[in-house]
């Protein structure tokens, strides 16, 4: 049964201590915590002692606790919080105005995000995200000069330098041939956003010997993922991947990137913390174990021994369930519905329902967007590495969103509290 929402408060009258601790469930000290960690914000009571809070941060900290569990157990869930945004459950959480999730959708600021993506382009959908504008027809350039660095930097990694590999030694070219880089204005970090994305993807290989560096981004990237030439639905499907794909909120790598950002890291050094962080399987590369997956579906014919042997060797099947949706990723939604348009993503498409219906027999799980980017690459030639890549870029317009944010905020505020476990002071020097 689902907890009772709180009455609306009247939004002139401020709370008290106890009155915000009560709507909490927590002790009066555990609303100083909050405080102090960053999840509320105090005003001195005029005249007297004591402090007190708005109602909407209250209820709305409140809500975020039901969410995600943390009842009232305090700012970490156990009793010990952190700092920066603060602990709901265990996890770090962070104001912010770019992404809402709730009821099996997604939204940036305030318009839904599928709307968003198939409507419009990548870099129009970026724009919104950074400036909350509508900017139709937005084409980011790449200055030559930054291209010609990270290019000679990624071509002296050896070739089985992952996509993240790429990416990143990019980004850190690119950031040594500008010179305003330190420049943390708004201004000067939204003109290192329009040039960093471009120059990112100018500085992947080409597949075969085309090379296409002008255009839209995802007119760019196909040539770096495909040797195959592309038919309009195809560019169309990759299109809304990347705009599908450029924030979800505050997954592990914005993270990442928020908390550089918060030591006042430059844009190309925060985007660079993201990077380093979408290796792992269980974000960034967990579309290339569900392109594998599918692959080895359609050589066999059927997913049921595929799935039996990843059940057998203790793996989770990729590309299926999603913690913030209860019921069906949006996100897998709205590109399998632009696949279904490509004749030749029959065949992959296929397989993956077959993967989803041979799983529901036992975990009813849906299909998330891991899967739906594994059918895109895998019916378009690309390799399992690409649904990697092209998250990566996707996500770099999320990252820069969140940076800025996060320029906005006071400095090092996210400074988490370790628990300490370790054998208690003092101790003997080891001889």
């Amino acid at each position: 049964m689902r907890d009772q929402e709180p009455a609306p408060m009247d939004a002139e009258r401020r709370l008290s201590t106890r009155e915000a601790a009560e709507l909490l469930g927590v002790k009066p000290e555990t609303v100083y915590a909050y405080v102090s960690r960053g999840q509320l914000n105090s005003r001195r009571v005029s005249g007297g002692r004591g402090s007190s809070f708005d109602p909407g941060e209250v209820e709305a900290l409140a809500r975020r606790n039901r969410r995600d569990g943390s009842g009232g157990s305090g700012p970490s869930g156990s009793g010990s919080g952190s700092s920066g945004g603060g602990h709901s459950g265990g996890e770090l959480s962070v104001r912010t105005r770019l992404t809402l999730i709730e009821s099996d959708r997604y939204f940036f600021r305030g318009v839904d995000a599928v709307d968003l993506a198939t409507r419009h382009t990548y870099e129009e959908v970026a724009e919104w995200l950074w400036t909350g504008r509508m900017l139709p027809g937005s084409v980011f350039t790449a200055p030559a000069g930054f291209v010609s660095v990270a290019r000679r930097a990624v071509e002296a990694l050896p070739e089985h330098a992952a996509p993240a590999d790429l990416l990143r030694v990019a980004t850190v070219a690119a950031a040594t041939a500008d010179p305003l880089r330190f420049d943390l204005s708004e201004d000067a970090v939204l003109g290192t956003a329009r040039t960093l994305i471009p120059t990112l993807v100018a500085a992947l290989p080409p597949k075969g010997h085309r090379r296409r560096d002008e255009g839209p981004m995802a007119h760019r990237l196909w040539t770096r993922l495909s040797m195959r030439d592309p038919d309009e639905a195809s560019l169309r499907a990759l299109d809304a991947a990347l705009a599908l794909l450029v924030d979800h909120d505050l997954a592990a790598s914005t993270l990442a990137v928020r908390v550089a950002a918060s030591a006042r890291a430059h844009p190309y050094a925060a985007v660079s913390a993201g990077l380093g962080v979408i290796e792992g399987p269980l974000h960034g590369a967990a579309s290339g174990l569900a392109h594998r997956l599918l692959q080895d579906v359609l050589e066999q014919g059927d997913a049921a021994p595929v799935i039996a042997d990843e059940l057998r060797g203790g793996r989770r099947v990729p590309g299926l369930g999603h913690r913030l949706y209860p019921g069906e990723d949006p996100r897998a939604r709205a590109l399998f519905a632009l696949l279904e348009r490509i004749p030749r993503a029959e065949p992959a498409l296929l397989a993956a329902r077959d993967i989803v219906e041979t799983t529901a027999r036992h975990v009813p799980l849906h299909a998330n967007v891991d899967l739906a980017l594994a059918v895109l690459t895998v019916s378009s030639g690309m390799a399992p590495t690409a649904g990697e890549t092209i998250f990566a870029v996707a996500r770099t317009a999320g990252w820069i969103a969140h940076a800025l944010e996060e320029y906005g905020e006071r400095p090092l505020r996210m400074r988490p509290s370790g628990l300490y476990a370790g054998p208690r002071p003092p101790q003997p020097l080891p001889e």
